[in-house]
């Protein structure tokens, strides 16, 4: 009878340490999964789905998980649809989310005007103060800050890039006017072009179904395309490409994910990068209590000449061995 005790009472003891044990692992994976313990709500909207938007909110969903944040997700997309916009922020307003990110100038415009509490994080946004979404880069003010999509030198290396190997190009741009990082874009680059021997015919647009036949109109005027990141002709790029295959026209884009699907050139930047940058602003807020008027607006860290060989062989572009150089290529 001794003996039966002493067993029960040893497997007993066995039984204790074992669920110790258990408990010890799982309370060390909580900790490496979440570093507060606090399950965050972020809305994600963004303007339409397209490879830069949808690159710059992979980075930024990136960012919070290195950093070890809990975080429930509720994306929407606007589908290229302006009416959409600030009833999906009015949406995030209702469910009390933590955080706003605003993919895209028309997405943080519908942020700012649901609310002046939540804080909103942008970015793949042109000008931010013109948009009127910050007082200033240093010192935003409010309730947003993030990082633009443009560095400041990009219009004026891509226009002198056609400058100085397509001398006295006309330059076809097709842009949405009610996309005010397009209007921003297009005026910068009739302003740099000026004093060169280039030219600026504009061709607007009101959606997508009407981007080739505005590119099949600049055909007889133009010899190079321009196209900017203006989210309605972006959605629409197969279209143009096409175009500019046809008619042997030389196709400069706005950012690298457009050369994936067959523009020629750009000096871009990498979306994933700007959105992970503004993820980390989105840690610093969440963890550290920092408001978004403590944190400046950001430009791009880095810009460089991307070219695609397969695009430039399609459009029957002249080549020019210093780009063997100078530039990182990007394949269909």
């Amino acid at each position: 009878m001794r003996k039966l005790v002493l067993l029960l009472f040893t497997i007993g003891i066995l039984l204790l340490a074992a669920c110790g044990s258990d408990d010890t692992k799982s309370s060390e994976g909580n900790e490496n999964e979440n570093t507060d313990g606090e399950v965050y709500k972020i809305g994600a909207t963004q303007i339409a789905e397209h490879p830069s938007l949808d690159a710059a909110y992979e980075g930024f969903q990136q960012a919070l998980e290195d950093a070890g944040l809990n975080v429930e997700y509720d994306f929407k997309t606007a589908q290229n649809d302006q009416n959409n916009v600030k009833p999906i922020s009015d949406g995030f307003v209702a469910d009390e989310v933590d955080l706003i990110f605003a993919n895209s100038t028309p997405s943080a415009l519908g942020a700012l005007q649901a609310t002046s509490e939540i804080p909103i994080l942008f970015t793949s946004v042109t000008d931010a103060v013109e948009a009127k979404l910050v007082e200033s880069m240093e010192e935003p003010g409010g309730n947003v800050t993030g990082v633009v999509d443009l560095h400041p030198e990009g219009i004026q290396s891509t226009v002198q890039f056609i400058a100085d190997y397509f001398p006295g190009a006309g330059i076809g741009m097709i842009y949405n006017a009610g996309e005010q990082n397009s209007v921003t874009q297009v005026n910068t680059v009739k302003e740099v072009a000026e004093g060169t021997d280039l030219t600026v015919v504009e061709r607007t647009v009101a959606n997508t179904s009407e981007v080739q036949q505005a590119a099949v109109t600049l055909v007889e005027d133009v010899d190079v395309f321009y196209i900017i990141t203006d989210n309605t002709v972006v959605s629409a790029f197969d279209s143009v490409v096409s175009v500019a295959n046809e008619h042997s026209i030389p196709l400069i884009v706005g950012e690298p994910d457009s050369l994936a699907k067959g523009g020629f050139a750009t000096y871009g930047i990498d979306y994933h990068t700007i959105g992970y940058r503004t993820g980390e602003m989105a840690v610093d807020i969440l963890t550290n209590d920092k408001s978004p008027s403590e944190i400046p607006v950001e430009y791009p860290a880095e810009m460089q000449l991307f070219i695609n060989k397969e695009a430039a062989e399609a459009q029957n572009v002249e080549w020019h061995s210093d780009w063997d150089e100078d530039a990182q290529f990007i394949t269909n």
